[in-house]
């Protein structure tokens, strides 16, 4: 398996070993755009792998700060309590760049920026740039995404 996420049509493409499309999903990359530089709040490209799996198990919309579950359930009430908050829902897929000096090691590092693939609230439009770097996706999208793939699981992010 690998996964082929495409910028500007905001699809996340899962392709299976001899390299077709297995599943499509709409995603939502950063609103700022595409950038490998720290504090960008841009999307990186390039050659990465799935790092870490986290929230295995967890029931959807699981809210998580810092990888790790809070104890919150999303709901619109709790989004409506705290509007500003960044929500990462669900699962986790933690990236990691491959390419020393274009999406690994030092400022541009993808893993240090704590870029994700991971699930928001079903109110969250895809297919439309809205995040701050990370892939936002469906939470029933991320769990059939997150039970088909492995640790090590390549990922190219492209224009």
């Amino acid at each position: 398996m690998k996964i082929m996420i495409h910028i500007p049509s905001q699809e996340l493409d899962l392709l299976d070993d001899s390299g077709d499309i297995f599943r499509r999903y709409r995603i939502s990359s950063a609103r700022y755009g595409t950038g490998q530089q720290r504090g960008s709040f841009r999307t990186p490209l390039g050659r990465h792998i799935i790092r870490a799996k986290v929230g295995a198990g967890q029931p959807v919309n699981t809210v998580f700060v810092r990888r790790r579950p809070t104890g919150e359930i999303y709901s619109p009430e709790l989004g409506a309590a705290f509007p500003r908050r960044d929500w990462i829902l669900t699962r986790i897929l933690w990236l990691s760049g491959r390419e020393p000096g274009f999406n690994r090691l030092g400022a541009v590092d993808t893993m240090r920026r704590f870029i994700y693939i991971h699930g928001s609230p079903d109110s969250v439009e895809m297919g439309k740039p809205g995040s701050i770097g990370c892939i936002r996706m469906r939470n029933r999208d991320l769990v059939e995404l997150f039970d088909l793939v492995d640790a090590g699981t390549e990922v190219d992010i492209g224009c």
